[in-house]
């Protein structure tokens, strides 16, 4: 019997949209690329033949879409800033650049993009902004609002790649999104473009090297990535912000950026301050601390008392070296408390003296 595939549904649509936009990962559901995008259905038969597409993805072909469950039609472009990107007349996505996304009026679900040297400058200058004051462009955490390619923004290179996400463009080149640099035509296999795109990432001093050189000198990216390796925590601080501003809580400041909650971990070097997107943010109101972690989406909500120990922890990477500032067993008890949810604050496993409560 032959593999029986059913129409993706609106969420799931928008789901692989929205990943393929962003550049993060989807669960693995096969082999070949989970979501592409075609600029011309003309290609399809030649991306379907060289096995490029995931059997259970979705591949995004312009106009209506066909028999194959697994293409859906979209109108618009996900490359022209101000204009919009559409699927079944239900779902639309506005596209915005940078440099102009501080004045823009949301309306809907928005993608800002970095489509030049001077939107990634813009970028940048936020970031180290947001670093030393604690604020933080009020665009970037709306509840509507993504950010494009966060790999090549100082999130990494995990999760992407030709065999989570591709672009054909209109002459069947291939990348890993409309802003990224030619690693292969849709004729080549999955091995060819996954050989090419890992030689661009070896050449280069920091992660992405793809999903941004078409758009960006990739010197620039790599030197100004590579020199603020906490690119990673602002981003996962951009997307916690986000949620729990959309959970009704605001005020927030975020740990690392501007100040700490314990101010004695001011100018401690931040083990989380490296490539990649940290497992968790801490952050905290007047009232109140909060444990967030961006790849789940999931929240904790504690006390004042306990948000600074989970804070040393997660700045001292262990409970013996958090306890030059705060009570060792308090932050055992915080360290096991979050153990216990699946949550590691430190780089191993609390082991509990005595009974360890």
């Amino acid at each position: 019997m032959s593999e029986q595939h059913t129409a993706p549904s609106l969420a799931r649509i928008r789901e692989h949209l929205m990943a393929w936009t962003t550049g993060t990962p989807l669960p693995d559901r096969g082999t070949g690329a989970a979501t592409v995008l075609l600029d011309d259905p003309a290609h399809l038969d030649a991306l379907l033949r060289g096995g490029l597409a995931d059997p259970q993805g979705v591949i995004f072909v312009p106009g209506a879409g066909t028999g194959d469950p697994r293409i859906v039609g979209y109108d618009g472009s996900p490359a022209e800033p101000g204009g919009e990107l559409s699927v079944n007349d239900e779902f639309y996505l506005q596209i915005q650049d940078y440099a102009a996304a501080a004045f823009m009026v949301l309306v809907g679900p928005t993608l800002v993009t970095v489509g030049n040297t001077d939107d990634f400058r813009y970028f940048l200058a936020d970031a180290d902004r947001a670093r030393s004051t604690g604020g933080f462009p009020e665009f970037a955490i709306a509840g509507p609002v993504r950010l494009a390619n966060l790999p090549g923004l100082g999130a990494g290179p995990a999760g992407d790649g030709p065999d989570r996400r591709l672009h054909v463009d209109a002459d069947g080149a291939v990348s890993t999104s409309v802003t990224g640099v030619r690693i292969g035509t849709v004729g080549d296999g999955p091995a060819a473009l996954r050989d090419a795109w890992l030689r661009r990432n070896d050449a280069s001093d920091a992660p992405c090297a793809v999903c941004l050189d078409g758009a960006v000198d990739e010197t620039e990216r790599a030197g100004a990535v590579a020199a603020r390796p906490w690119l990673g925590r602002y981003l996962a601080a951009i997307a916690s912000l986000r949620t729990l501003n959309a959970n009704g809580v605001a005020d927030l400041r975020v740990s690392g950026f501007g100040g700490r909650l314990l101010a004695p971990l001011e100018g401690v070097d931040d083990p989380a301050d490296q490539p990649g997107t940290p497992a968790a943010v801490l952050l905290w109101t007047a009232e109140s601390g909060y444990l967030h972690l961006p790849a789940t989406n999931r929240s904790f909500a504690l006390s004042l008392a306990a948000a600074r120990l989970a804070e040393a922890l997660l700045v001292c990477g262990s409970v013996d070296a958090a306890a030059a500032f705060a009570d060792h067993g308090k932050l055992l008890q915080v360290a096991t408390f979050f153990a216990d949810a699946g949550v590691r604050l430190v780089a191993a496993e609390p082991v509990a003296a005595g009974d360890g409560r």
